[in-house]
């Protein structure tokens, strides 16, 4: 089967936030692992305390997902889901797959209490329209993870891949993680949001301000360059390694906009 063109644009999934939203949180990229203790339990703490209405994950919230079914043998994944089950009980708590947890299946968000949103989606808050993305389907200079995206995102790759036993998973997962991380050892830079495509979607979603994660590069640009449009970029968490970082962005039903950094309150 030839391959699509990879800056097709996707269904756009819409969000309408509920009057008494006043305050919406976004978060992403805190790739949860056991052997990451301090991270985890930042995303525990601010989970427990976050007074928004609604958190909205997009994407990497774990560091690797390899099926619904490693819940049952994994004591740390069983953690996260009793916080987000625990946070689900008093607020509204979305997820986005991502690059890394796009396995995420509805018994696992079922049973924690969470809403699926896809990728990307329309906010409306109050007056404003905001395009939410996990951010890699915008990368499209790197287009061999274009290729793979593609590949994976299949319904019948996925069949395939979640057909194997949890074990051969586990093992192949942790084969590509190491991949990656090679990748990062060897000073490669990866690439960033494609602006004409960002446009794009801004134009498709009438909005004029996209927000997604993925690039682990914290920031505010107009967009296109120059432009009236905003895209916010969010940050990645990590409080195991040095430099520390872990932000929150909230948005506000009066058009506000803040990045909250949480390390001095962890």
């Amino acid at each position: 089967m030839p391959d699509a063109p990879l800056s097709d644009m996707p269904p756009m999934g819409s969000l309408q936030a509920p009057v008494a939203w006043q305050h919406v949180d976004l978060i992403s990229d805190l790739h949860l692992q056991a052997s990451e203790s301090a991270t985890f339990e930042a995303w525990r703490h601010y989970m427990a305390t976050t007074s928004a209405q609604a958190v909205l994950i997009l994407g990497d919230l774990f560091e690797v997902w390899v099926g619904d079914d490693a819940l049952a043998h994994d004591p740390f994944l069983q953690r996260c889901a009793d916080v987000l089950l625990q946070t689900a009980l008093r607020l509204t708590v979305t997820f986005m797959p991502g690059n890394r947890d796009f396995l995420v299946g509805p018994d696992f968000l079922s049973a924690c209490g969470v809403q699926a949103l896809a990728d990307p989606t329309v906010l409306q808050l109050g007056d404003q329209r905001v395009v939410l993305s996990h951010g890699d389907a915008l990368c499209l200079d790197d287009r061999d993870y274009q290729i793979f995206r593609q590949q994976v995102r299949s319904v019948a790759w996925q069949r395939e891949f979640l057909a194997k036993p949890l074990s051969e998973r586990i093992a192949l997962a942790r084969a590509m993680r190491q991949q990656s991380e090679n990748q990062k050892q060897s000073g490669s830079v990866y690439a960033d949001a494609d602006p004409s495509l960002c446009s794009q979607w801004l134009l498709a979603g009438q909005a004029t301000r996209l927000v997604h994660g993925h690039t682990h590069r914290p920031a505010d640009h107009a967009t296109p360059p120059g432009g009236l449009a905003l895209r916010q970029v969010l940050s990645d968490w990590s409080l195991d390694h040095a430099p520390e970082r872990a932000q929150v962005l909230r948005l506000g039903r009066d058009g506000s906009a803040q990045r909250m950094d949480l390390i001095t309150r962890v």
